[in-house]
This record gives C-alpha cells, structure tokens and sequence, in this order.
C-alpha cells in the first residue's frame, strides 16, 4: 500500500493493480462453481494414480478395482482443510457399509501423495485409499474442477459401477449429504442387481 511519501506514479499502479485483483475476484465469483459434472449413463474415465491407503502408496486403478464391484469415487478440494476432514471421516464411519454392498472408495484430491501418506492414516483413519491428481487429469476427465482458476477440486461423488457406467453424480461444496446420497443410490443399484 503506498504510504504519504508515494509518487503519483506509484499510486496509480497500485490501484490498477487493486482493481484488476478485484476484477479477477469479480470474475472468478460469477463464474460456475464447478464444470458440468458426467451424468448418469455417462461412461466413467479410465485411470490409474498413485494412492495412499494407511500411509502405504500403490496404485489405484480403476477398472482393476470394477472388476471387483461398483466404485464410489469422490473428489475433494485439499486435504486436512474443514470440509474435507468432515467427508473424510464421514466415509471412513461408512466404509464397512460400502463394502458390505461390494463397493470400493477412492478419494481423490490434487494434493502429493507425502500429503496422502498423513492424510489416509488421521483423517481417512486407514479405512480407504485416496489418490494424488496432481497433474489435474482425473478431476478434469471427470469435470470434477472447482472454478478452473482454483486449481482444486470440487467436492463431487460418483458412483460407478462395474460396467464403468456413472450410476449416479453429486456436486455439493458441503460435505455432509455425499455418504448418504451414494450410499442411497448404490443400495438402489443393490437390490436391482438382486431381482
């Protein structure tokens, strides 16, 4: 900020500079919160990324894990942030629901997978595996980006199942309804495998 001793000059660059920060704020906020998300009946994107499952890294896959079930496949903003510290116990108290339908859970953020390896142990409590994105392939393959300037996810949840169909897509900032929506729509998918 310039100060009483500023040139003219200096001062007008500095408010150039706050308007057009303001600009790109104003801009950023009028825009959509998030891509539009793949739709039910859409096919799921292929991938493969690192993942850390209490604190140990391998790779996720996730045709390896369809051949196994139906996959819940959620994307984050950045771990060890509120919301996604809520989500992240939230999945991990639902996991032996999950998995009493058939289904595996991957979270996936942009985040390193250093940051997985602490993040998979205290937050995910070693119950499922979450994914680097690093280079941003999977979220945008899956429009799964939080405002494209961010760089981050948005918090949005899949369910896929093993014919690599989107059963059903949830895009909510709020961590709160995501287990129960997915875990509603892949019990619903359950009992009609059944029948």
């Amino acid at each position: 900020m310039p100060d009483h001793s500023s040139s003219p000059r200096q001062v007008r660059l500095f408010l150039r500079s706050l308007i057009a920060g303001g600009a790109l704020l104003a801009a950023t906020l009028a825009s959509p919160l998030a891509l539009a998300a793949l739709k039910p009946g859409d096919k799921a994107p292929k991938f493969s990324a690192p993942a850390s499952l209490g604190g140990q890294v391998s790779t996720f896959s996730l045709s390896a894990a369809l051949k196994k079930g139906p996959v819940v496949l959620y994307f984050y903003p950045a771990a060890f942030t509120s919301g996604c510290t809520i989500e992240a116990h939230l999945f991990a108290e639902a996991v032996d629901r999950y998995k009493a339908l058939g289904a595996t859970v991957i979270g996936v953020s942009g985040d390193d997978i250093e940051t997985l390896n602490k993040f998979s142990v205290s937050e995910c409590r070693s119950k499922f595996a979450v994914a680097a994105d690093v280079d941003k392939k999977i979220m945008k393959a899956y429009d799964a980006q939080f405002m494209k300037v961010t760089g981050y996810a948005s918090r949005t949840s899949y369910v896929i199942t093993p014919d690599h169909a989107i059963l059903y897509e949830y895009t909510d900032m709020n961590p709160e309804k995501h287990v129960e929506n997915t875990m509603q729509a892949l019990q619903q998918w359950a009992n009609r495998q059944k029948r």
